[in-house]
């Protein structure tokens, strides 16, 4: 597929399912493998701890229905990626992890978490700093990541924090280190994707198959009272992975005065993220992030953003002319 050039396009970047307790406030539950990989099996819990809420989001993201970066915690993304779970299997349950919930996830038997070990290639770098000026971004070779513990939270979709508390002690930059990890590689790819449909009011999109389907539901950043999410019917026109990203100050309303045109360098720390999806909507698209923890709860310039790895996922099922509708 031809590459996108990004010219010109609008600033893109940023800025109860359970009844629980916060993640801070749990932080001295037991967050054990079995206990994780034992939570929900056999319906909801009597008194459902941060073990219910981590499988869960690790079984909806096996699903393709993806609470965003996973951390053990609950929110509106995981309440979002349930309701969404449960409207696509004909599930009733506004969003709770109810009895059949809990049976329909179960039928996939693999384990939410399972032992990895550390390799060569996720400590090789080279790491770097980010910093946050654009000029200063622009004389990087490229924006990979910061450090082997953040590579390997996106590799598994987990916040770094959580990666942490499920391996005390452990040298996550030492390759040969077998750590505790969500099972969220190995999942069955999207089939083809017929129709994205970004939901302003629930912060999500959802991507149906040809024959109208709902297969996979992810947390977005749709937009702002600056750059609003641009309401109607468009289409994919392209797609890039890896892109570059060409920095215009004056299509950011927030930009610093004496603010220069850049070229960003890719990777995942690139503004734009692993990947951007060119819209029929002028300077529009659907793109990653390099900040994944602020998906569905923090603005965007007028594009929707997801986490990198659901817009790989999303890359890898639409192509050019995919129809895209935006709604309030």
């Amino acid at each position: 597929m031809k590459p996108v050039r990004l010219t010109l396009i609008a600033a893109c970047f940023a800025g109860a399912a359970f009844a629980l307790p916060s993640m801070a406030a749990t932080a001295s539950a037991s967050l054990s493998m079995d206990s994780v990989n034992a939570a929900g099996k056999n319906g909801p819990a009597a008194k459902p701890g941060t073990a219910e809420v981590l499988r869960a989001q690790i079984m909806l993201d096996r699903a393709h229905f993806s609470s965003g970066e996973i951390d053990g915690a609950t929110g509106g993304n995981l309440r979002a990626a349930i309701a969404g779970y449960q409207k696509a299997h004909g599930i009733d349950g506004a969003g709770s992890m109810n009895a059949a919930t809990w049976t329909a996830l179960n039928a996939d038997s693999a384990d939410a978490l399972t032992s990895y070990t550390i390799a060569d290639a996720d400590v090789a770098g080279p790491f770097q700093a980010i910093p946050e000026d654009m000029a200063d971004k622009a004389k990087l070779p490229s924006l990979g990541y910061a450090s082997a513990e953040e590579a390997l939270a996106e590799k598994f979709h987990a916040s770094p924090a959580l990666l942490k508390r499920l391996n005390p002690g452990k040298d996550l930059a030492r390759a040969g280190e077998q750590i505790v990890v969500p099972n969220v590689e190995g999942t069955e790819p999207l089939p083809k994707g017929g129709k994205i449909v970004v939901d302003k009011s629930s912060r999500t999109l959802t991507l149906f198959d040809t024959a109208g389907k709902a297969i996979a539901q992810f947390p977005a950043s749709t937009g702002s009272e600056h750059d609003p999410l641009p309401v109607g019917e468009w289409k994919v026109t392209g797609i890039s992975k890896n892109p570059v990203f060409y920095y215009n100050p004056k299509l950011f309303w927030d930009a610093d005065a004496g603010e220069k045109k850049a070229k960003i360098p890719a990777g995942p720390n690139n503004p734009v993220g692993v990947a951007w999806i060119n819209l029929s909507k002028p300077h529009y698209g659907i793109h990653g992030t390099p900040v994944p923890a602020s998906i569905g709860k923090t603005q965007s310039h007028g594009c929707i953003r997801l986490t990198n790895w659901d817009v790989m996922a999303l890359v890898a099922s639409v192509a050019t002319g995919t129809e895209v509708l935006l709604q309030d």
